[in-house]
């Protein structure tokens, strides 16, 4: 049965399993920051936001990018120019398809390094 699946197509689905840890492994930390989760995996046009959030009045769109070590690269330092422009594009996106007006937002990012066992969370408040 395996041999009928391409290789392309089990990296994409290694790749989505690792992104579904990494969004489990932020949301428990997000919870113990008080954080109330509104949305996972929120699509608008062809983008999407892993994470909507409230943190007190606050709406926060939250990027979770991951790796299993630090070597060829923080993951955090996915998150380039290109990226943060598309995440407040949906961010718009949320806020008038959902009427939302006049509430203070931010987009923040969760980079994680490791495996669902054993890892280091590192949290950008207020990325960009």
């Amino acid at each position: 049965m395996d041999d009928d699946i391409s290789k392309e197509q089990k990296d994409s689905i290694s790749a989505r399993m690792k992104g579904s840890i990494a969004e489990k492994i932020a949301e428990s930390f997000l919870h113990t920051q008080g954080f109330e989760i509104l949305e996972k995996n929120y699509r608008y046009d062809k983008g999407e936001i892993d994470i909507i959030a409230r943190d007190g009045e606050v709406l926060v769109f939250i990027e979770v990018k991951s790796k299993l070590s630090d070597s060829g690269g923080r993951p955090e330092d996915e998150v380039h120019a290109r990226k943060q422009s598309q995440i407040r594009r949906i961010a718009e996106g949320y806020l008038l398809e959902h009427g939302i007006r006049d509430v203070s937002c931010r987009c923040d990012v969760v980079a994680i390094v490791g495996d669902e066992k054993k890892h280091v969370i590192r949290y950008y408040k207020d990325a960009f």
